[in-house]
């Protein structure tokens, strides 16, 4: 089968996977079409698959509600694209998805594959709302098609300093060193750069800063490394596996700094790292994307989730909620015309979700009441512990006197 049919394929499984047995509320709507893009199969496999099960579920959920009222109840049929793990193969994917009619596009997780996907979608004026990717510059081009609805790095990195010197301020400033260790794409690369650059403002002295490629499987230099350094505080901004591996050569190594404090990517905010590594997972302390603990819808999205097999992961969560707007806007625009979701979307003041943010204002494509959370492993289980609106535990900070 070759690529063309086996995308229109996936496409149309999907879309009856997710649309069929409420397709009779809707008889004479046309369905409309959403591109749900990700990198499903090579390196960020896990994550992409993680994202495209949250955009399914907000589908269903969506359709099952009796799908776009203001366009006669008319369903969204999902049509999925494979990203690949490389930014051109999510480029050809969008190609694709505007060749099959698509009226918007929800993805792409990683921050270079959105860079890439939403320039090639602004090219049809095809609108593109970005779930995860956190790299400032896909929302810094002037690209009107693009919207991004949860935090950039340069805002989770503010936020993560800012608390961090909270903490060590609180507890008599026992941590004066750091090392930062990230992974070599545009989010790693970006995140090191900002925390790089603001942390001696605010006493910390950063030792190190060492990156290393995706994928890596021996961290044993990068930890002896860190070893002769000992840093108080151990920064990492990787991906999944190789976050697992870094920190169980440092378990294995006895590497143990008074904080790991990750950045937009860390035990503390994934139930997989929490169930596969326990014993390493205790204490860790991550500023990332959460959920609103205090929301009763969490729980039985998460149990939703979790029938399935899956992980209530930020990919999850996130791109469900990104579906969610472009519904929304899609309700709002009374219209599946490409520029008339653009204009719904740009104008969104969407509030009907489970995330801690405020008002919702596109900025030039960024929602600037986004705001990332900062949550810590304790006692086998992941807490809130900065802000106090949200806080559902005290941080134990620093964990090592």
């Amino acid at each position: 089968m070759n690529s063309r049919r086996t995308f229109l394929y996936q496409s149309a499984a999907a879309a009856a996977m997710v649309s069929a047995p409420w397709v009779a509320r809707a008889q004479g709507a046309k369905p409309v079409k959403v591109g749900i893009l990700h990198p499903v199969t090579g390196a960020l496999a896990y994550s992409g698959q993680q994202c495209r099960l949250g955009a399914l579920l907000a589908i269903e959920d969506i359709n099952k509600a009796g799908g776009i009222k203001s366009l006669g109840g008319a369903p969204l049929e999902a049509v999925l694209g494979d990203a690949q793990s490389r930014p051109e193969a999510g480029s050809a994917e969008v190609e694709k998805m505007n060749e099959a009619g698509v009226s918007a596009i929800v993805g792409a997780y990683a921050s270079a594959i959105c860079l890439a996907t939403t320039q090639t979608a602004a090219k049809y004026n095809l609108p593109h709302v970005v779930d995860v990717g956190v790299a400032d510059q896909i929302v810094e081009r002037g690209l009107k098609n693009t919207f991004r609805f949860g935090p950039g790095y340069r805002a989770c990195s503010e936020r993560a300093i800012t608390d961090l010197a909270a903490l060590n301020d609180a507890a008599g400033k026992p941590a004066k060193t750091v090392m930062i260790v990230h992974e070599d794409s545009l989010f790693g690369t970006g995140t090191a750069a900002l925390l790089s650059k603001a942390l001696p403002q605010h006493g910390f002295e950063v030792k190190d800063v060492v990156k290393h490629p995706n994928p890596t499987r021996d961290f044993n230099n990068i930890v002896l490394r860190m070893k002769s350094l000992n840093p108080d505080i151990v920064i990492p901004a990787n991906y999944y596996n190789e976050y697992a591996l870094l920190l169980r050569a440092m378990k294995q190594q006895k590497v143990q700094p008074k904080a790991i404090y990750s950045v937009l990517g860390g035990a503390a905010s994934s139930y997989k790292f929490l169930k596969e590594f326990p014993d390493i997972a205790n204490g860790i302390l991550d500023c990332n994307h959460w959920f609103n603990p205090k929301d009763a819808r969490v729980a039985p999205l998460k149990a939703r989730v979790e029938e399935k097999g899956a992980y209530f992961s930020y990919e999850v969560f996130m791109t469900y909620t990104s579906v969610l707007l472009l519904a929304d806007a899609l309700e709002r625009a009374k219209s599946a015309d490409r520029a008339a979701i653009i204009d719904a979307l740009a104008s969104s003041t969407f509030s009907n979700h489970i995330m801690p943010y405020g008002p919702t204002k596109f900025v030039d494509g960024q929602n600037t009441g986004a705001q990332p959370l900062l949550t810590q492993v304790i006692g086998g289980d992941i807490k809130v512990v900065i802000p106090a609106d949200y806080r559902q535990a005290d941080a134990i900070f620093p964990l090592k006197a």
